[in-house]
C-alpha cells in the first residue's frame, strides 16, 4: 500500500492524501461524514483515473482517517476549508468534483468559494446541509437539548461506531448551508441518487436540483440503489457521469 503525503492548511491542520498526476481538468474526490480516502468510490476512482490518464485527487479531511486533529474538534466549515486548500494547493486548473454524501454538501461549498476552480460537477447522494435538517431532527427533542447543553450527543449509526455530534457542528452547520441562500452552478452537474437511500431522502436531491441554478444540471434516480452506491454497477455511473461532465465541458 503507498503511504500518503501530508499538507499543511493555512489553517495548521495536517490533511493526508493520494494524488497521481495526468491530464486535466482533474478529478477530486469528497468524501462523506466519518468516511476516508481509502472507501470503495475513491479507490476505485483513482483507479479509473489513473487508467485514463487523468489527474486524480483524494484526501481525508481533519479528524478523518490519516489526518491530523480529533474528528469531535471538526465541523463541516473546517472539512470545507481542508477541502478548498487541498484543491487550491494540490491541483492545477479548474477540476471536476466528485462528492459523495457530506462531500457533495462541501462540493457545493467549493463552489461558492472558487467557481474558478471548478469545471464541473458529480454528486453522490448529496446531503446538503443535513447538519440542520435530518441529523438535528434525529436528535428529537431530548438529542436537541443534551447537545446544545453538554455539547455533545451520540446518535446510532447504520454502519461501525455511533456518530458523535457536536454543538459546534449544529451551530457551524448553519452557517455553512447552501439550500436557503443562492447556489449558482454554471458548470455541467450530474446529481447520482439513489431510490433506496435511508441516509439521504429522494426529495433531497429534487430540492436541491429545483434550487441550484445553471445551464446543464441533471438528477438520476437509480432505483434499487442504496446510500453506499458502491455496487459494480453504481460504480461504473459514477465514472459514466464524470466522463460525460469531461465531455460537456470541453
Amino acid at each position: 500500500m503507498t503511504l500518503p503525503q501530508f499538507l499543511d492548511t493555512p489553517q495548521g491542520r495536517r490533511i493526508a492524501y493520494h494524488h497521481s498526476p495526468g491530464t486535466g481538468p482533474g478529478v477530486v474526490f469528497l468524501g462523506g461524514f466519518m468516511s476516508d480516502m481509502d472507501g470503495s468510490k475513491a479507490v476505485f476512482l483513482d483507479d479509473w483515473a489513473r487508467a485514463a490518464g487523468r489527474a486524480f485527487l483524494r484526501f481525508d479531511y481533519s479528524g478523518h482517517g490519516q489526518s491530523s486533529e480529533d474528528f469531535t474538534d471538526g465541523c463541516v466549515g473546517d472539512w470545507a476549508e481542508d477541502a478548498m486548500a487541498a484543491i487550491a494547493a494540490l491541483t492545477d486548473g479548474p477540476q471536476i468534483l466528485v462528492g459523495s454524501s457530506m462531500g457533495g454538501w462541501i462540493s457545493l461549498l467549493c463552489a461558492r468559494a472558487m467557481p474558478e476552480r471548478i469545471a464541473g460537477m458529480v454528486t453522490i447522494a448529496a446531503a446538503p446541509d443535513f447538519m440542520t435538517t435530518s441529523m438535528w431532527d434525529s436528535l428529537g427533542a431530548d438529542g436537541q437539548a443534551q447537545v446544545m447543553s453538554k455539547g455533545v450527543v451520540q446518535v446510532p449509526s447504520d454502519y461501525d461506531a455511533p456518530y458523535t455530534i457536536t454543538r459546534r457542528m449544529i451551530e457551524d452547520g448553519r452557517e455553512q448551508e447552501v439550500l436557503t441562500r443562492p447556489l449558482v452552478l454554471p458548470w455541467p452537474v450530474r446529481f447520482l441518487q439513489g431510490t433506496d437511500d435511508e441516509a439521504v431522502a429522494t426529495d433531497v436531491a429534487v430540492r436541491l436540483i429545483d434550487h441550484a441554478t445553471g445551464p446543464d444540471l441533471r438528477l438520476t434516480l437509480v432505483k434499487g440503489a442504496d446510500h453506499r452506491f458502491s455496487t459494480p454497477e453504481c460504480l461504473a455511473m459514477i465514472a459514466a457521469a464524470i466522463t460525460d461532465v469531461l465531455e460537456k465541458g470541453a
